[in-house]
């Protein structure tokens, strides 16, 4: 989606679905276009997600693109510039329930806002924050993986390991993509 962002008013769009979806890939894929369509263009990411690089986005794939890392959504307002155009958001699931708040101000100042992220936990359970930003978005893709059981599509984060923090960061390390028949959630 390349549009003309200085003709509009601004927007939200929400890249959501379980890890190994491809969901960094594709906020990566829009970032990059808009940067071709000469667009000025911010990305953030949370300060937690260390597991590829501290200064770039990094998908599952290696697409890669920099990034600042901020430990809070407010960081952001405060980081983007005046003429920025368009604000990438990565692992928008860390941030909490003020990451809404934070994109809209943003949409509403003119600008496109695309974020990416979990939708669900390793419970199936959702993150309140991202279905709140689906809510108010003007555009939603949610991203099927695919089950590493059985091949089908997937659309849950299976934990491989046990742990009884909601969040814990990891990679193929520690997590698989599973359909609904092969997820087993943990109690």
């Amino acid at each position: 989606m390349i549009f003309n962002v200085s003709a509009a008013s601004g927007w939200i769009e929400v890249v959501c679905g379980s890890m190994f979806s491809g969901k960094t890939q594709e906020l990566i894929r829009r970032l990059k276009l808009a940067n071709i369509a000469k667009q000025k263009v911010q990305v953030f990411n949370s300060h937690l997600d260390t597991r590829y690089s501290k200064e770039h986005l990094v998908s599952h794939d290696k697409s890669t693109l920099a990034a600042r890392p901020v430990k809070t959504a407010r960081e952001i307002l405060k980081e983007v510039l005046p003429d920025t155009q368009v604000v990438g958001i990565d692992e928008a699931h860390f941030f909490g329930e003020e990451i809404v708040d934070v994109a809209q101000k943003l949409a509403d100042s003119g600008r496109r806002v695309i974020v990416a992220g979990l939708d669900q936990d390793y419970r199936g359970e959702a993150f309140t924050n991202m279905a709140r930003l689906m809510a108010v978005s003007e555009f939603v893709t949610k991203n099927l993986a695919i089950c590493m059981v059985c091949g089908n599509p997937a659309h849950f984060s299976q934990r491989l390991t046990d742990s009884g923090k909601r969040i814990v960061v990891g990679a193929g390390d520690k997590y698989e993509a599973r359909c609904r028949k092969c997820f087993k959630p943990e109690k």
